[in-house]
C-alpha cells in the first residue's frame, strides 16, 4: 500500500475573494472530523435510537438507527467469526440493497476495507479487481436481471464445487478464502448450497451484536485508517484501486450533506449506485451524518419506482446524473405522481444540461437541488452549489470549493495558477484527497504531487467570486450516463482479438447518455471482421457500457507527420458521418 500522503500536506493557503486568479480555499469554521466512521454514527444513533434511519422499499424494510445499529454490530461480529482481520479487505459486488449499507459500516467499524465491485463487471474486470486487492471474502448478488454473478465466479474457479465449507482455494483467485451470498426472505436455491457460500442471512445470525471484540478493536481504529476501495479505471487500460479513508468519505459526506441543508426530517431518495461514490458518500454517508432517513426505491433505477418512491415515502430529497432526471420527468405517468414534499438532491455525475435543470426545478419541485463536480480520488465532492446559490449559477456552474478544501486552476504546460475566466486544469487539495492508489506508489505520484495538489485532468474555469465551470477533459474520457470509461482500457481489450491489429476509441456526443462510445479498429492483414463479432467478443468479459455503440473499419487512422494518433479527427469524421453534434444528437 502506498503511503499516506495527508501529513505531509501544507496547510491550506489564504486563497479568498474577490479573485482575480483561479484559486479559492473553503471555509473553515467548522471543524472536520476526525473520528472513524463507527464510533460516529454509535453517536447519531444514541441521539436518535427511534428515528428511521432506512428504507429499502424493493425489500419491504425498514430500520431505526437502533436497530440499523444492532444489525451492523451483529454483521461486524460475524466478519470477525470468519477470521478476517482490521486492514483485510472484503468485497462487495452488489446492486442496492440493505445488505449493502450494513456492510458498508460493518466493515468499518471493524477496520476492514470495503472494496467497490460495479454490478457491471464481466469475469475478467472482476478477476482482476479482487486479485489486484487481495480481497479475503466477497458478498455477492447471487444473480440480477441478466448478470449471473456465481456463474462468473465458478467460471473463474471451477474448483470451488469440490472445496470445504470456508476453505475456498482457487488458483485464479487465490486471495479469497469466503462468498456470502445476499439471499432474500424465504429465498432458497439449491445451486448456492455449495462448498464455501455463505447465505448473507446465515452470516448475520451467526453475529453477536454485543460481541466484545467490537469495542477493543475500535479503539484501535484512527480516522487515517484506509476504509474503502473503489475501482477507476486509467489510461494503461488496469483499473486503479482509489484508497479512502473514513477522514476522506466521513467528512465529505457530512460536508455534503451541510451544503444541501439535511436534518433529521429530510428523507432522501437514492437511486444512484452505492457501489460509486454518488451513493455510498454523496447518499448514505451525507445522511447518517445528519441523522436523515435514507430510501433506496429499487435495486436498479428505474424511474417508475423513484416517482412512487418519492410521493409514498415523502422524501424531501432526490440524487441523481441527469439522465435518471430526464427518464423520471419524460415517463408517461409523470404527472400521477405527488413531488410535493421534494426540496433538495443532488444532480451530478456527468454535464448538467442547463433546461434540464430548469425542469427539475420547475416540475419536481426540487427549487433546492444542488450540483456537485469531483472525482473518486478525492471522496468525490470538490466543489458544490449549495441551496442559496443563485439559480443562474447552480445551472451553469458547479458551485464553491467545499469546505476545507484549496483548489486551483493551472496552466497544463507551466504549471502557473491562471487568470479568472481563463481554462487550465482543475486541481484540488486537503483532507478529501485519497490514501493514493492501492499498491501503487507510482501512479499516486503521478496524481498527487509533492505539495499535495490532485491534478484531475479536467479543463476548468473559475469567475471572480470563486464559481467554478468544468468546460472539458485534459484525458480522453468518455463520460456514458455518469459512468467514467477511458478508451485506452477498451482500446487493451480490444487488442486481445485475434483479428484485430489496432484500435482507438472516442466519445460521441449522445442525447440519452451523453456520450457514446465509437471504436475504429483496423484488422489484421487477410482477416475479415463484422461489428457483431466484435461485440460478441466484448459480450460477457468487459461492463456493457464499454462496448462501443458504433464500429468502424478502417485501413488505417489519421496522424501527425511524428505519429501521433489525431483521435479529434475520428471524433469529427464520425460526428459528420452520423449527422451528430452537441445540440443535436442521436
Amino acid at each position: 500500500m502506498s503511503e499516506d500522503l495527508s501529513a505531509s500536506r501544507p496547510a491550506a493557503a489564504p486563497f479568498t475573494p474577490p479573485f482575480t486568479r483561479s484559486c479559492a480555499s473553503g471555509t473553515t469554521d467548522v471543524p472536520l472530523i476526525e473520528q472513524p466512521i463507527g464510533v460516529f454514527f454509535d453517536a447519531i444513533a444514541a441521539r436518535q435510537p427511534d428515528h428511521e434511519a432506512l428504507v429499502s422499499v424493493h425489500q419491504g424494510r425498514r430500520y431505526s438507527y437502533r436497530e440499523l445499529q444492532r444489525e451492523t454490530d451483529r454483521l461486524a461480529s460475524a466478519l470477525l467469526g470468519l477470521g478476517l482481520q482490521p486492514g483485510e479487505r472484503v468485497g462487495i459486488w452488489s446492486h442496492n440493497n440493505a445488505e449493502w449499507l450494513l456492510l458498508q459500516l460493518a466493515t468499518a467499524k471493524v477496520g476492514l476495507v470495503l472494496v467497490n465491485i460495479n454490478p457491471a463487471y464481466r469475469t475478467a474486470e472482476v478477476e482482476y479487481a479482487l486479485n489486484k486487492v487481495g480481497c479475503r471474502a466477497l458478498v455477492s448478488m447471487a444473480r440480477f436481471k441478466t448478470s449471473d454473478y456465481f456463474g462468473m465466479l465458478r467460471e473463474l474457479a471451477p474448483e470451488w464445487a469440490h472445496g470445504q465449507p470456508g476453505q475456498l482455494e482457487s488458483v485464479t483467485l487465490p486471495h479469497l478464502k469466503t462468498v456470502v451470498w445476499i439471499d432474500e426472505a424465504g429465498q432458497h436455491s439449491s445451486e448456492h448450497d455449495q462448498p464455501g457460500l455463505t447465505r448473507f442471512s446465515s452470516l448475520l445470525a451467526s453475529g453477536n451484536p454485543d460481541d466484545a471484540r467490537l469495542a477493543d478493536i475500535a479503539a484501535t481504529l484512527k480516522a487515517t485508517d484506509p476504509i474503502n476501495i473503489q475501482f477507476t479505471s486509467g489510461t494503461t487500460g488496469f483499473p486503479k484501486g482509489a484508497t479512502l479513508t473514513h477522514r476522506n468519505i466521513l467528512n465529505n459526506g457530512f460536508f455534503i450533506g451541510e451544503a444541501m441543508r439535511l436534518t433529521p426530517a429530510d428523507r432522501l431518495c437514492i437511486p444512484v449506485p452505492l457501489y460509486h461514490c454518488f451513493g455510498m458518500v454523496l447518499g448514505n454517508l451525507a445522511c447518517l451524518t445528519h441523522g436523515a432517513t435514507i430510501v433506496y426505491p429499487n435495486d436498479g433505477f428505474e424511474p417508475l419506482s423513484v416517482l412512487q418512491a418519492v410521493q409514498d415515502e415523502k422524501c424531501t430529497g432526490l440524487h441523481g446524473v441527469p439522465t435518471m432526471f430526464i427518464a423520471e420527468l419524460d415517463h408517461p405517468r409523470f404527472a400521477e405522481f405527488d413531488l410535493s414534499t421534494l426540496r433538495t438532491g443532488i444532480m451530478a455525475g456527468s454535464p448538467c444540461p442547463t433546461e434540464v435543470m430548469k425542469r427539475v426545478v420547475s416540475d419536481m419541485n426540487l427549487g433546492q437541488i444542488t450540483i456537485a463536480y469531483g472525482m473518486t480520488e478525492t471522496s468525490p465532492v470538490s466543489c458544490q452549489s449549495s441551496v442559496d446559490t443563485p439559480l443562474a449559477k447552480r445551472v451553469s456552474t458547479v458551485g464553491l470549493v467545499q469546505p476545507h478544501l484549496d483548489v486551483k486552476i493551472i496552466d497544463p504546460k507551466s504549471g502557473e495558477i491562471v487568470a479568472t475566466d481563463v481554462s487550465g486544469e482543475f486541481c484540488t487539495r486537503g483532507y478529501s484527497v485519497m490514501h493514493g492508489y492501492w499498491d501503487d506508489p507510482a501512479r499516486t505520484a503521478e496524481a498527487i504531487d509533492a505539495d499535495g495538489w490532485m491534478h484531475t485532468g479536467d479543463l476548468a474555469t473559475m469567475d471572480s467570486e470563486g464559481y467554478v465551470n468544468i468546460v472539458g477533459r485534459i484525458k480522453d474520457m468518455v463520460i456514458r450516463g455518469g459512468e467514467n470509461i477511458y478508451p485506452r482500457e477498451i482500446e487493451e481489450f480490444l487488442y486481445r482479438h485475434p483479428k484485430v491489429q489496432d484500435a482507438q476509441v472516442v466519445g460521441l456526443p449522445d442525447k440519452r447518455y451523453g456520450e457514446e462510445l465509437c471504436a475504429w479498429v483496423v484488422t489484421r492483414p487477410g482477416e475479415t471482421l463484422t461489428e457483431d463479432e466484435v461485440r460478441e467478443f466484448c459480450k460477457g468479459q468487459i461492463a456493457h457500457y464499454k462496448v462501443p455503440r458504433y464500429i468502424r473499419f478502417v485501413p488505417g487512422f489519421p496522424m501527425t507527420v511524428t505519429g501521433k494518433i489525431q483521435k479529434f479527427k475520428i471524433r469529427d469524421e464520425m460526428k459528420n458521418q452520423l449527422g451528430l453534434d452537441e445540440d443535436k444528437t442521436a
